[in-house]
């Protein structure tokens, strides 16, 4: 998921993790140390982030019976071993990591509900946990991360009524660094411990790069990553430093947009999109090119498995509320779109409007990537009954 907080930084490496150092370095975010440790090369698990949620609009609510036959994709054409199934909504969420299981494929179950009670956000977790645990208990491969970059979306953390407000209180330093890190701090271990409490296999969570989390509360590390370096040796050296704690590393998001100079953008490739005009423009004249995006992914796709990451989900399968309008490239909210495919409405414009999607270069891109590593791999997941 892409956040509002991940700023454009100029230099060697444009990513989150310069801004938030950036962030460090003004005394709003503590720095860490790190060093580098080896790992076996090949990417062990190769996988898709799918978003589930309420839906912008009448159109765009969740279906079962589309996300059914999305997942068949995932696991027929697009050849992944692994589904990561997040967003929010205890009932989405556990049906469709039953329908992934039941596939064969391997769950990466990641509830995100955000800007509502702490109390809610753990009672989400822990009943999402516990559904986990059954399908583990029936046989599936799944693993369970308690939540995702909880500073930004856990009230209370950082000051501010929601997102946007915690990012602008972070960026104007209106933020005390110790109090953040021991309310960060205390979450984290309180979601941790509901996790444990509910689910009997590895534990993970999706943090920000270089975020300052206690690994050892998680059997997998897990990294929403979005840099850009000009060279392969920049993102093996960032990436090198998470695997000093000796633990597995899931990179839990990556990708880009379909436009040129999109990955440079390092992770704010979606802030090209005017919402105060209705209906929402496009800003500037940016060039459609889906073969960028595809580049982009199999580039850090060849960083992951020369460290012998754990597993690599590329964000994301689908986004529904941007759709691609072609022929009007001025209202082709695609372009803002992290997604390998692009949504085509039947009925431009209209909220209600069915829809469709169509695969971008990316996704025939991963298609045979994926079906490489499958052949090559150690992929375990099998087939669940679950009636």
């Amino acid at each position: 998921m892409q956040k509002p907080d991940e700023r454009t930084q100029r230099g060697r490496g444009l990513t989150r993790a310069r801004f938030l150092a950036g962030v460090a370095a003004a005394g709003v975010l503590p720095a860490g140390a790190a060093r580098a440790v080896g790992a076996r090369p090949g990417l062990r698990h190769c996988g898709v982030v799918y978003t589930v949620g309420a839906g912008e609009t009448p159109g765009t609510a969740f279906r079962t019976a589309r996300m059914r036959r999305d997942l068949r994709v995932i696991r027929d054409r697009l050849h992944a071993d692994t589904v990561e199934v997040t967003g929010d909504g205890v009932e989405r969420l556990t049906a469709t990591a039953a329908e992934a299981a039941e596939r064969g494929l391997r769950v990466w179950l990641q509830p995100t509900l955000g800007d509502v009670p702490e109390r809610d956000i753990l009672e989400h977790l822990a009943e999402t946990g516990r559904f986990a645990e059954r399908l583990r208990r029936q046989g599936a491969v799944v693993e369970l991360s308690v939540g995702c970059e909880f500073w930004l979306f856990v009230p209370g953390i950082v000051p501010g009524a929601d997102v946007f407000e915690r990012i602008r209180n972070l960026q104007q330093g209106r933020v005390d660094p110790v109090a953040m890190q021991r309310r960060l701090d205390r979450f984290t271990a309180k979601a941790a411990a509901v996790g444990r409490s509910v689910f009997g296999g590895r534990l993970s969570y999706a943090a920000a790069q270089d975020d300052e989390v206690d690994w050892g509360l998680f059997d997998i590390i897990g990294i929403d990553y979005y840099s850009f370096f000009p060279d392969r040796a920049g993102h093996v050296r960032e990436l090198r430093r998470y695997l000093r704690w000796g633990k597995p590393l899931a990179v839990t998001e990556f990708g880009t947009c379909a436009y040129v100079g999109a990955p440079q953008t390092a992770g704010m490739g979606w802030d090209v999109v005017d919402h105060d005009k209705k209906p929402e423009e496009i800003k500037g004249h940016l060039v459609r090119s889906e073969r960028t995006q595809a580049t982009y992914l199999m580039q850090l796709l060849d960083v992951f498995s020369s460290l012998g990451l754990y597993a690599a989900m590329a964000f994301e399968f689908v986004t529904p509320d941007a759709p691609h309008r072609p022929g009007d490239p001025l209202h082709d909210l695609d372009l803002a779109s992290y997604a390998i495919t692009k949504t085509v409405q039947d009925r431009p414009f209209d909220p209600a409007s069915g829809w469709h999607w169509e695969p971008k270069e990316a996704f025939h891109a991963l298609g045979r990537r994926f079906a490489r590593e499958q052949r090559h791999g150690t992929a375990d997941a099998g087939a669940v009954s679950l009636g």
